[in-house]
C-alpha cells in the first residue's frame, strides 16, 4: 500500500508501506479520510523537524472503520466507525499525575511524534479511539479533531452565555471557534483580512471585520458599550494580531492563544497590567471535547459542507498541501483509500515551505 510521507525540505513523498498488525491492546483502522491542517503545514515548513522522524507518515484528523483488533481488545469490532483522539500519554509525569494527561510532559502526539493517518491501514492503541454514530458520515467525521480543538479553546476561555467574543482569524479553526462559541451562548465577531474568507465567514451568519478597513479597537469598543470584549481568541498566528489583541479586551478580559507561533511574539504587557488581563494557552483537547465535537457535527451545528473545500485521492496529497499553503482552501480531505495502490510516479513533489498568512491562520492548538 502507499502512504504519504513528509521527507523534509518541504516535500511530501508517496512511499510503499507495510501495514503493521495490531498487537495486544491495539486496533488497526482502515482510514477513510484524513484532513490536512495548519499543524501539518507547520511540519511541512520544517517547524517541527526536531520532533518528527523522517520519513514521517503524518496526519491526525481522520475517520475510518476498525479493520482488525489485537489480543485483549473487546470494546471494538471490525466495521465499527471511529475517529482517533491522537494523544498517547505516559500517565507518570507531573502533568499526568495532576490530571492534565492531555498535555503530558512526554506526550506522544500521534501523527507528529509517531506515524499518522495518511496511510490506508493505521494501527493505534485502543484507548485513543472515539466511537462515531451511524448518522454521521465519514466525510464529516474527519472534522471531529479540529472541532474538538475549538470546543476545548472555548471551554478554556471560560465563556458563558451572553459574553462577547472576538475571533482573530477566519480560517478553519477560527470558523470552528466562532461556531462553538456561538453554540455555547456567546456573541461573536470574526476579524479576517482575506476577503474570500471574510465572505465565507459572513455567509455562516457571523459579523466580520476587515482590520485594514475598520479601526477594530474602536469598533469593538462601540460594540461592547465602551467595555471591550470579554474574550479574544488569537487564531491568526500573525505577530501584528498578537500585539493588538490585548487592546480588544475588557478589564479582566481573557486572551486565548490558539495559533501555533514558531517564533516568540511581542505582547503589550502594559495593557495586560493596566486592565488585569488573563492570557490563556489552549493547546489540544480532552476526551469530553471529542465527544462534544461528535455531537455538534452529528446535529449539524458545525457547517461541515462549507468547510470542506475538496476531497482528493492519496496520490494528490502534495497538491493538496500546495493549495493549503497558498491559502486557496479552507479544509481539504484526503480520500486515503483512493489511490492507495497507485503508481508512485511523481512522488517527491516539492511543496514550498514559505506558506502564507492564510495558511498560518489555519493553525491552532493541535500540537
Amino acid at each position: 500500500m502507499l502512504s504519504a510521507n513528509y521527507v523534509g525540505n518541504g516535500t511530501i513523498d508517496l512511499r510503499e508501506a507495510v501495514p503493521r498488525d495490531p498487537g495486544p491492546g491495539e486496533v488497526q483502522i482502515e482510514v477513510a479520510y484524513t484532513g490536512l491542517c495548519g499543524t501539518d503545514l507547520h511540519i511541512l515548513h520544517g517547524h517541527m523537524d526536531a520532533r518528527v522522524s523522517l520519513p514521517a507518515v503524518i496526519g491526525h484528523e481522520m475517520s475510518g472503520r476498525v479493520a482488525a483488533v489485537g489480543a485483549g481488545v473487546t470494546a471494538w469490532a471490525p466495521g465499527d466507525a471511529v475517529t482517533v483522539m491522537p494523544l498517547d500519554w505516559d500517565g507518570t509525569c507531573p502533568a499526568c499525575l495532576a490530571g492534565n494527561e492531555h498535555i503530558c510532559q512526554n506526550l506522544d502526539f500521534i501523527g507528529i511524534d509517531s506515524p499518522g493517518a495518511l496511510q490506508p491501514l493505521w494501527t493505534v492503541p485502543e484507548g485513543v479511539l472515539v466511537r462515531l454514530p451511524d448518522t454521521l458520515s465519514l466525510e464529516h467525521a474527519a472534522l471531529v479533531e479540529p472541532v474538538a480543538v475549538s470546543v476545548h479553546d472555548v471551554r478554556r476561555s471560560g465563556l458563558v452565555p451572553g459574553e462577547r467574543a472576538v475571533v482573530i482569524g477566519g480560517g478553519p479553526i477560527g470558523v470552528l471557534i466562532a461556531t462553538s462559541a456561538r453554540e455555547f451562548g456567546g456573541e461573536v465577531v470574526v476579524v479576517e483580512i482575506d476577503p474570500t474568507r471574510r465572505q465565507a465567514v459572513a455567509d455562516l451568519g457571523f459579523t466580520t471585520l476587515d482590520p485594514t478597513a475598520v479601526d477594530q479597537v474602536a469598533w469593538v469598543t462601540e460594540w461592547t458599550d465602551g467595555a471591550g470584549a470579554d474574550v479574544v481568541f488569537e487564531v491568526s498566528g500573525a505577530a501584528a494580531a498578537v500585539l493588538g489583541a490585548t487592546a480588544l479586551c475588557k478589564v479582566r478580559g481573557r486572551l486565548v492563544v490558539v495559533a501555533i507561533h514558531p517564533d516568540p511574539r511581542p505582547v503589550d504587557l502594559q495593557r495586560l497590567f493596566w486592565r488585569e488581563l488573563t492570557i490563556i494557552g489552549a493547546r489540544v483537547y480532552r476526551r469530553e471535547d471529542f465527544e462534544t465535537a461528535v455531537d455538534l457535527l452529528d446535529r449539524g451545528v458545525v457547517p461541515a459542507e462549507h468547510l470542506i473545500t475538496s476531497i482528493v485521492p492519496l496520490d494528490r496529497t502534495a497538491d493538496a498541501f500546495a493549495e493549503l499553503a497558498a491559502g486557496r482552501a479552507m479544509k481539504i480531505l484526503v480520500d486515503v483509500q483512493s489511490g492507495r495502490e497507485a503508481s508512485p510516479a511523481g512522488a517527491g513533489t516539492a511543496v514550498s515551505a514559505s506558506g502564507s498568512a492564510s495558511a498560518s491562520s489555519a493553525a491552532g492548538g493541535a500540537a
